[in-house]
C-alpha cells in the first residue's frame, strides 16, 4: 500500500513537473526522468540505493583530519555517503547523498563552508548552460529549485552541499558537481555545521 502511495506520489509530482518542461521552466532534475522514463527512472533509482545504502559504514574522522575545529565533513564519492563530526566529538552523522554524473565534474581535496542559505535560488554555471541551453537562467526558492531547501557553499566557486526536492537523486550519479542531500538531512547538517566547517572530498 505504500509503495503504491509513494508511486502515484513520484507520478503526481513528475507530472506536475513536466508541464513546467512544457512551459520551459524545467529544472535539471527532470531531464534524467524524461530520457530514461518515469518507470525506469524510479527502479534504477531504487536499485542503486539498495545497493549503497549496503556499502555505507560508519568511518573515524582521524584519518581524514587533524582535529575537528568547526566541526568535519568527509564526502565519500565512491560510496556515495556524506560523513559529519562535531568539533566536540559528540555527533556523528552518516547521510546518503547523491554524487556527480562524471569524473570530469567531480572535484576531490579539501575545501571548507564559507556560506549558509536558507531558502537558496539557483542559476546554472556558464558551462551548465553551454551543454544545456535550454535551462533557465534562473530558479526562485521553491519546490523546483535544484538547491533543495538549505545549502552549504564552499570555497570552491559554483560547488555546493544541498538538499534537493527530487529524492530520486540520492544515492545516484545524478548531479553536476555538488553533493545533494535529502531536504531532511540538509536541514540536520546545516544546523550542525557553521560558516568553517572542514570539507573533504575524496
Amino acid at each position: 500500500m505504500m509503495t503504491q502511495a509513494r508511486t502515484r506520489l513520484n507520478r503526481r509530482a513528475f507530472l506536475g513537473s513536466a508541464s513546467l518542461f512544457g512551459a520551459g521552466l524545467a529544472t535539471p532534475a527532470l531531464s534524467q526522468a524524461l530520457d530514461l522514463g518515469m518507470e525506469t527512472y524510479e527502479e534504477t533509482a531504487q536499485t542503486n540505493m539498495r545497493r549503497n545504502i549496503s556499502s555505507f559504514r560508519a568511518l573515524d574522522w582521524q584519518p581524514y583530519f587533524s582535529n575537528l575545529t568547526n566541526g568535519a565533513i568527509l564526502v565519500d564519492t565512491v560510496s556515495r555517503a556524506l560523513h559529519f563530526w562535531s568539533e566536540d566529538r559528540s555527533v556523528y552523522r552518516l547521510y546518503p547523498t547523491s554524487v556527480p554524473v562524471s569524473e570530469e565534474l567531480t572535484r576531490r581535496g579539501r575545501t571548507e563552508v564559507i556560506r549558509k542559505v536558507e531558502g537558496p535560488s539557483w542559476a546554472p554555471t556558464p558551462s551548465m548552460k553551454q551543454r544545456n541551453p535550454e535551462w533557465p537562467d534562473y530558479v526562485p526558492p521553491g519546490p523546483d529549485n535544484p538547491l533543495g531547501t538549505h545549502a552549504l557553499y564552499l570555497s570552491w566557486q559554483y560547488y555546493r552541499i544541498h538538499g534537493t526536492h527530487d529524492t530520486r537523486k540520492i544515492g545516484r550519479k545524478s548531479s553536476n558537481g555538488c553533493i545533494g542531500l535529502y531536504n531532511e538531512h540538509i536541514q540536520e547538517l546545516f544546523g550542525m555545521s557553521k560558516v568553517g566547517t572542514q570539507v573533504l572530498l575524496i
